[in-house]
């Protein structure tokens, strides 16, 4: 075989390899069109449920400590010692610091030395009593010889020897009577020192600065060596020694609307849920204001919330779910963005046995923030699609798949789960 002879096989070949692989590119590109199709549509359904509706409203709010206090100093002083700092958590009566008061010491030293003179007076008292008693004695006893024996015997006792003795008796009575006085004087000043004594003590006490209740130490002002001033009149700027919040218990302050008011009761239970421990809590309406913010139209209520754990801490937004109002009636209920209103109509969208999409007409009674009760027109058995209605034809053929919660029990349905 000649050179141009091969050169042509060659090119013959190649063409009839180019025309199968052209000829077999469609049917490839065919089964991967089929491969690709996307399979029926996904719907989120619902099963109606029974029972109460309830309307629910939720409101944001922000936890604040129970208690909250600068902790100042009675007395002025420099710190000795402080004990505690941010974060620590404290006891009630617990030691925080305590101060240096040179001067309040002194002074208690010369109230004490003012008690030892006053219960020396008071010894000198009793004893100028004994003694002046005695003198008396001696000289009423004199005075009382004397008159008998110038009763029994007139002229035998000059009366200018009666009348001395009369005189001394009287005098000497008159002492115990001073004497008396002085006692009471001295028994006075002696209480009065105790006095003095029992206020200093009780000032040189308040050098050691104790927490007011259980709680976490949120600030620090004060360090050691630091001149703290006496924190007693309000016109003075006294730096505090420490803040203390309560940990144990939080208030949740929330803004209630003014057309929930009159559904607000003190005591009830009510739901919690921090966003940023994803994580429900229950709390107790404890107070409210009773009266409206002329701005906001709302009313200042707070929610006592247990944090035993030490889990929540002051400053963590929560939302709070309030059940204003309940009925009774055994309803048929879905949630509310289920429902699709069309002028005067209501309707919803159902999957039916064979997966396709149908319209159902219903009436409707109560409605809440969350849910509708429905009336008439779907029985409990129907899933309901439950949100995107406009995404679907009527008829056309979708994937339900089942949602794991109801509208308003938070019981779940179960089913399919993708």
């Amino acid at each position: 075989m000649t050179l141009q002879r091969r050169h042509i096989v060659i090119v013959a070949v190649a063409l009839i390899v180019a025309v199968a692989l052209l000829m077999k590119r469609p049917l490839r590109n065919a089964h991967a069109k089929d491969a690709d199709e996307p399979a029926h549509q996904l719907a989120p359904v619902i099963l109606p449920v029974r029972g109460p509706i309830q309307n629910v409203i939720t409101l944001s709010g922000e936890f604040r400590p129970f208690q909250e206090v600068d902790v100042h100093a009675k007395v002025a002083g420099y710190i000795r010692e402080i004990y505690v700092d941010v974060g620590d958590k404290v006891g009630a009566g617990q030691v925080l610091a305590v101060l240096e008061v040179p001067e309040l010491s002194a002074q208690v030293v010369g109230a004490q030395a003012d008690i030892r003179r006053s219960q020396d007076a008071v010894q000198r008292a009793q004893s100028e009593i004994e003694r002046a008693r005695s003198g008396h004695q001696a000289y009423h006893a004199a005075y009382t010889r004397l008159k008998q024996a110038s009763e029994s015997r007139p002229g035998l006792i000059a009366e200018q020897e009666l009348d001395d003795a009369m005189a001394k008796d009287k005098e000497t009575d008159a002492q115990i009577n001073s004497a008396r006085a002085a006692l009471a004087e001295s028994q006075n000043q002696l209480g009065m020192a105790k006095a003095t004594l029992e206020r200093l003590s009780a000032l040189k006490a308040y050098s050691r600065i104790t927490a007011p209740f259980a709680g976490v130490v949120t600030k620090r002002y004060a360090d050691t060596g630091s001149l703290i001033q006496a924190g007693t009149a309000s016109e003075t700027q006294s730096m505090p020694v420490v803040q203390l919040a309560e940990w144990f218990w939080l208030r949740l302050v929330i803004p209630v609307p003014e057309s929930a008011v009159s559904q607000l009761h003190l005591g009830s239970t009510v739901q919690v849920h921090v966003s940023a421990l994803n994580q429900d809590f229950q709390g107790r309406v404890a107070r409210f204001a009773d009266a409206l913010n002329d701005e906001t139209r709302t009313m200042h209520t707070e929610i006592d919330v247990e944090n035993r754990h030490d889990i929540l801490k002051e400053g963590m937004y929560a939302e709070v779910k309030l059940g204003l109002q309940q009925n009774n009636k055994d309803s048929l209920v879905v949630p509310v963005q289920a429902v699709v209103q069309a002028g005067n109509e209501h309707y919803v969208l159902v999957v039916d046995d064979q997966n396709r999409v149908q319209k159902r007409n219903v009436e409707l009674g109560e409605q809440t923030s969350t849910s509708a009760e429905i009336l008439r027109g779907i029985s409990e058995k129907e899933r309901v699609i439950s949100v995107g209605q406009s995404d679907y034809q009527i008829g056309e053929v979708v994937k339900p798949k089942l949602e794991p919660r109801s509208a308003d029990t938070g019981e779940d349905q179960g089913g399919e789960r993708e």
